[in-house]
């Protein structure tokens, strides 16, 4: 089978690839190769191909490499996608499969699974809602109050410890007209 693939060559940090067809069985290294296509240079990104043969090597039934393809379609050689060639990361949330008994209890409708994520969706909305803690630590039943409320009451508190009792039922009274 053959295939177009690099064959590296230049000094030790200093890679330079000559973009070769050879048969799949010889190995990159050994220089063995049935014709040499084009060239690439990744330091100044500098490349070359013969796009007539190319397509001729193609024709006859030779399969690029994945960064040979990938040069192939970013020079516009051959049309299509390019091939993602680092590998993904696999995600923390990911679970580690179950075994068959496992997956047949905790199979569950999609209904079930969007009123889930309905209810998170809720928790989260409510986590972010600005609570008013009152001086006892307590929240249950407290509700903020108008501005206004706020500083008659204060205004109330005040005339109370500065006056006798009397007086301070007559403030509220006041107030609460």
């Amino acid at each position: 089978m053959l295939v177009i693939r690099f064959l590296r060559m230049g000094k030790k940090n200093q890679p330079f690839y000559k973009i070769v067809v050879t048969d799949k069985k010889n190995p990159p290294r050994s220089g063995r190769f049935a014709e040499q296509v084009g060239f690439y240079n990744p330091l100044t990104k500098e490349k070359n191909l013969k796009a007539d043969r190319v397509k001729y090597w193609l024709s006859v039934g030779a399969k690029p490499s994945d960064t040979v393809y990938n040069l192939l379609v970013s020079d516009k050689i051959i049309e299509g996608k390019k091939i993602a060639l680092h590998k993904t990361k696999k995600g923390k949330a990911e679970v580690v499969p179950e075994s068959p008994v496992e997956k047949a209890s905790n199979k569950e409708k999609p209904e079930e699974v969007e009123s889930r994520e309905e209810k998170k969706a809720e928790e989260k909305a409510e986590e972010k809602k600005p609570s008013v803690v009152p001086q006892d630590g307590t929240l249950e039943g407290r509700e903020e109050k108008p501005k206004e409320e706020k500083k008659t009451e204060e205004k109330l508190e005040e005339k109370k410890e500065e006056s006798s009792p009397v007086e301070a039922e007559k403030a509220e009274e006041k107030a609460e007209e």
